[in-house]
């Protein structure tokens, strides 16, 4: 092959070759080098300025002293204090009453619209459907009441959370330890029998001597539960683990123990009264 020939304009060589192809010394376009060199004039004058560089226990504030969260902060204290009039009318209407007045329904839907979408979301579901463990808000199966005042207690205080001397608490005890494998055999089946699953009959029937003699305590003679203790109606299709064989013995062999929450220390008694009355509005509140 040819060699071309270089002209006295062509640029210079950087004294790299490889394989007979040098490189060409070709300057970056003085606009292009300019630029790079305000960006880094800037990007330094930006550290100085504002919060920037990692500490171990934070970051450098800035001869600006900006905070991102005071401005959150601030804004949020704007938002309180426009809607401090009609927080004080929600607090004073009796929650049943809140549906009287439209302007009050609309803004503590609306409020607890969000909040749920915020705090609540993460386990139940952002349309409130559920999850295993995690009660559907949609329906009429209340562990606790369904009421506007339970569902509000019940936001408030948390179920078993021990920092809230209000708390919800029931606790089932894991019958694995109390009745023999047998008895746990019966009894599933006996439960499957109350909720019109398929069941072995004859199991079944010894089942209900062992859930009367250990279970009607808490969930009743006929299984219908007690929402004064939070104990589930073991009679409708409705299942907060399942209600299969595998499951159902898994329950009565080691419990369940779920925990909420108590929002009260988090969230102040307009907010959460807001939720309340949007889980209330789903359809399934009694």
């Amino acid at each position: 092959m040819s060699r071309k020939e270089k002209k006295p304009t062509d640029p210079g060589t950087t004294g790299h070759s490889w394989d007979g192809i040098e490189e060409l010394n070709n300057p970056l376009p003085r606009w292009w080098l300019w630029t790079f060199y305000a960006t880094i004039i800037w990007g330094i004058g930006y550290t100085i300025l504002y919060p920037a560089w990692p500490l171990i226990t934070g970051a450098t504030p800035g001869l600006l002293g900006y905070s991102s969260r005071q401005e959150v902060r601030a804004e949020i204290a704007d938002v309180s204090a426009a809607n401090a009039a009609i927080d004080a009318r929600l607090m004073a209407t009796d929650l049943a009453g809140v549906a009287k007045d439209p302007a009050l329904q609309r803004y503590a839907t609306a409020g607890g619209g969000a909040l749920f979408k915020t705090y609540c979301a993460q386990c139940h579901g952002s349309g409130a459907a559920g999850n295993v463990g995690y009660p559907n808000l949609l329906d009429d199966d209340w562990l606790w009441g369904g009421t506007l005042a339970d569902i509000n207690t019940t936001i408030a205080h948390g179920v078993r959370w021990d920092q809230d001397p209000d708390t919800r608490y029931s606790q089932m005890p894991a019958f694995g330890d109390i009745l023999t494998k047998p008895e746990i055999t019966q009894v599933v089946e006996y439960v499957r029998a109350l909720s019109g699953q398929e069941n072995d009959a004859a199991l079944a029937d010894k089942g209900k001597v062992v859930f009367g003699d250990n279970c009607a305590a808490c969930h009743g003679e006929k299984g219908k539960g007690n929402q004064s203790l939070g104990a589930p109606n073991l009679t409708d299709p409705i299942w907060l683990y399942g209600g299969d064989r595998k499951t159902l013995t898994a329950t009565v062999e080691k419990a369940r123990y779920g925990i909420m929450p108590a929002w009260s220390s988090r969230l102040d008694p307009s907010q959460i009264r807001q939720l309340a009355i949007y889980v209330h509005q789903l359809g399934g509140g009694q």
